[in-house]
């Protein structure tokens, strides 16, 4: 038989674990993760719909491309990502109470829709248009921006898309800027009118919009004439050193927002909803407008009126 003093020590040692299981219990997710914060910790995650899928898994895993700076972009070196879109996505994570795990897809397969599950949403500057209305959710927009025309530096025969006719432009594969040159584009409800205005022009596709600034840069009418992209971008691109420059004004306005696969095997209209209602509030709180001219030397492209600027957009004050 047990004596008194054991039998007493034995006692205290089940409730020492009886304590440990009731407080792993309190600080751990069911995946095992750190409790939720932010809005997760008011999701039942016993549910099978996306956002309780993330927040039971405590992360959320984000779709974008590593080549599209300012916007977003992977230094292989120092294995990290940075600018507006990742910034913008790793704030959503925060809002949701899980950890952003962010992955570097190419666009095309991006767009394409049925992600089959290999990650949960897509911060990466996509434009609401018709068409994708078929396959994604989107929440409002988060920033808008011009689509631009841009030739080499020492180009003096392009100022405008009636210069284009008969011209070799490139463009990143998959985007409205393709849809555009081909006269396909069919913006979703929000985006301001535009007329296409580049007729009989040669397209040229790239994996990314980096990839056709890249081959503009190699010279006048070597691979191509001209490219078209965000106007940020191609801004980025000319002071990071590249041998292009903006011409004419804006060929249309896009308004930008965050992307849900509708055939994701768990639903993902709940994740939608909870994200726009972030979007919506980030707007209000200024935490976009604050990205935005971090990211884009001092100026607002996250209220409407960024839309009615020209491609010399000034700074906001």
């Amino acid at each position: 038989m047990l004596n008194a003093r054991t039998r007493v020590l034995a006692g205290l040692a089940v409730l020492a674990m009886i304590g440990a299981a009731c407080a792993s219990d309190s600080s751990t997710t069911s995946a095992g993760g750190t409790t939720s914060s932010g809005l997760c910790a008011s999701i039942d995650t016993s549910g099978t719909d996306a956002l309780a899928n993330i927040c039971a898994s405590g992360k959320l895993r984000i779709a974008t491309d590593p080549k599209y700076a300012p916007q977003s972009s992977f230094d292989v070196q120092t294995q990290t990502w940075e600018g507006f879109d990742v910034d913008v996505a790793t704030e959503i994570a925060q809002r949701l109470g899980v950890t952003p795990e962010l992955q570097a897809q190419k666009w095309g397969v991006i767009t394409a829709g049925s992600w089959n599950d290999r990650w949960d949403v897509s911060v990466g500057s996509m434009t609401d248009t018709i068409d994708r209305e078929k396959l994604f959710y989107f929440t409002p927009a988060y920033y808008y921006t011009p689509a631009a025309i841009s030739v080499s530096e020492d180009n003096t025969t392009i100022t405008g898309p009636g210069d284009l006719t008969g011209k070799t432009v490139c463009v990143g594969v998959a985007t409205t800027y393709q849809d555009y040159v081909q006269g396909t584009l069919k913006l979703g409800a929000g985006a301001p009118p535009f007329d296409f205005d580049i007729h009989g022009a040669n397209l040229q596709t790239y994996d990314t919009d980096t990839d056709a600034l890249d081959n503009l840069a190699l010279g006048d009418g070597v691979r191509c004439d001209a490219a078209i992209s965000a106007q940020q971008t191609i801004q980025a691109y000319i002071d990071d050193g590249g041998k292009i420059k903006l011409v004419g004004d804006p060929l249309y306005y896009e308004p930008l927002s965050i992307a849900f696969d509708k055939n994701d095997p768990s639903d993902s209209q709940s994740l939608s909803d909870a994200v726009g209602k972030i979007v919506d509030d980030m707007h209000a709180d200024g935490t976009l407008s604050s990205l935005s001219k971090k990211w884009y030397n001092g100026v607002d492209w996250t209220v409407t009126s960024a839309s009615k600027g020209s491609v010399s957009a000034s700074p906001s004050a």
